[in-house]
């Protein structure tokens, strides 16, 4: 297999979406250079600024107007550099995009994709690091997805540029240069489908973006020191939720350890809890443990924000404190 990165992959996609379908195309701040992390290199030598548009420093701005083009029959591809500023472009996803389908009575489809990246990690303080991806969970209207491996990158955006529905593509920065190995065809990944990369008895990780990394290491860690055989779970898609890949999994282990790299206050794994109880009552043997940063903003300091962030021990240490 050729090994790749999650960013290149995300690239590759995008060009191939674009040489498929002239009705798509990127739009967002210095996207015609690349980006900050060089996701749209190249597009706009192929495709011309004409579909490879730089757009003011406007967040807003920038989501009206892919909100405009969709509806006018385009398929447009947004990038907001950094998920933190979200909260200057939500009137636009959420009052418009979201809504307006509904609101039509079905007569205008919103088909967009909004590229964000978001994590800690890389010391860019408390307005460059948020995972945020729990606020848009819950507004009606949106896809969110959020993939861990370069492979489910490429065929969940490749899904998300056909489904008709906005979605929000929340990718994490710290996962962008990580080398995998993926086959020569990328396969296509539908929304809404969770994928089991770990199989095990005794409890079952339920894990999100960098968090599914950390979930494998711990599961190994669990296997060697303790005997304990981990199930780990990547949902990939947040919106829909595969719960029924996940209560399958409890079912059989009987005990659950949701991780992310939120801060665990109305994190989207407190869903995830809630859902499973309310489903698999009766199978757990345990109550189920969550894993993830504390209520505070994260530091700029190095080892404070590494002391911040959620990682292997801690999931070690849920597992191992599950009675």
């Amino acid at each position: 297999m050729p090994e790749t990165t999650m960013i290149a992959a995300i690239n590759r996609t995008l060009a191939e979406a674009m040489r498929g379908d002239e009705r798509v195309l990127v739009l967002g701040e210095d996207v015609a250079e690349g980006g900050p992390y060089t996701a749209t290199a190249g597009l706009a030598e192929e495709f011309g600024t004409e579909r490879v548009v730089n757009t003011p420093i406007s967040e807003a701005a920038i989501t009206g107007v892919a909100i405009g083009a969709a509806q006018a029959g385009l398929r447009p591809v947004l990038e907001i550099m950094f998920v933190d500023f979200l909260t200057l472009a939500l009137d636009q996803l959420v009052n418009a995009a979201a809504k307006a389908h509904f609101m039509s009575g079905g007569q205008l489809t919103v088909p967009l994709v909004l590229r964000t990246q978001g994590g800690a990690g890389q010391r860019g303080a408390a307005q460059h690091s948020q995972s945020l991806e729990s606020w848009l969970t819950h507004v009606p209207g949106l896809k969110v997805v959020m993939p861990s491996r370069a492979v489910d990158a490429a065929g969940l955006l490749a899904t998300a540029i056909a489904d008709p529905n906005p979605v929000v593509f929340v990718e994490g920065k710290t996962l962008y240069f990580r080398k995998e190995d993926v086959p020569e065809q990328l396969p296509s990944v539908p929304l809404g489908r969770a994928s089991v990369l770990r199989e095990g008895g005794d409890v079952t990780i339920v894990a999100l973006s960098r968090l599914v990394h950390d979930a494998l290491a711990a599961a190994e860690r669990l296997a060697a020191d303790d005997g304990i055989e981990a199930e780990v779970i990547d949902p990939r898609t947040l919106m829909p939720l595969d719960l029924e890949a996940i209560v399958a999994s409890v079912e059989r282990t009987g005990r659950l350890v949701v991780a992310h790299e939120a801060v665990e206050q109305g994190g989207f794994g407190a869903e995830v809890v809630a859902r499973v109880q309310e489903a698999a009552f009766d199978s757990l043997d345990a109550p189920i443990a969550r894993v993830g940063a504390p209520f505070a903003p994260v530091p700029f300091s190095g080892p404070l924000e590494d002391a911040y962030l959620a990682g292997a021990d801690e999931i070690v240490a849920a597992v191992r404190g599950l009675r």
